[in-house]
């Protein structure tokens, strides 16, 4: 208990992030709708969140969802695979992808003082189409699994809640009328009890 305690207090940033991370999938297993359209929207969000378009990601997504009449909800929450945590990552990974498969080399180096920090930084301007596009590539190639993937994982999920909760309605439903029966019952035993006068 004293450790667990100790290890809460010591990483206050990261509880957070878990309790963001938590409140984020309890809301999204309470999006009503149809599990598919749900799954369809989400994995649209992963889609377009590993694409180079951080910014207005959430209402690419959303635009893309309506359009599709899948759920827009859903796909919001998709695109967050994209944060300010997790961003660097992802696009170094996409970009990586984009540029091998481009045939682009050395299009970035990390600069060493102010002067090559100024060459480097001409460079990047000269070659920021190719960076675009390799990030474009990247974002597409690497997308597709990770949609997929989310799509299965969401999906499953959906229907386990959904499931669970009419399991739930079912047996409260089943409780009350077991509860009206029993009122019932005992309303006619009193009533066959009662003396005729």
């Amino acid at each position: 208990m004293i450790e667990e305690i100790r290890k809460n207090h010591l990483h206050p940033k990261r509880n957070k992030i878990v309790k963001s991370l938590k409140r984020l999938y309890d809301r999204f297993l309470r999006i009503r709708g149809e599990p598919r359209y749900i799954a369809l929207g989400f994995a649209l969000g992963l889609f377009i969140g590993m694409s180079p378009t951080m910014g207005i990601q959430t209402y690419i997504a959303i635009f893309f969802a309506a359009l599709l009449k899948w759920n827009k909800i859903s796909a919001a929450i998709g695109v967050w695979i994209s944060n300010p945590v997790t961003f660097p990552v992802i696009y170094s990974f996409t970009y990586i992808t984009g540029a091998k498969l481009l045939g682009i080399k050395n299009a970035i180096h990390p600069p060493g003082d102010l002067e090559q920090s100024i060459s480097a930084f001409a460079k990047l301007i000269q070659k920021a189409p190719e960076v675009i596009w390799a990030l474009i590539l990247g974002g597409i190639i690497l997308g597709i699994p990770v949609a997929v993937a989310g799509y299965y994982i969401a999906y499953t999920a959906v229907v386990r809640y959904q499931r669970d909760i009419k399991r739930k309605i079912a047996v409260r439903k089943e409780m009350r009328a077991r509860k009206r029966i029993e009122k019932i019952r005992h309303k006619k035993v009193l009533t066959d009890q009662e003396p005729l006068h």
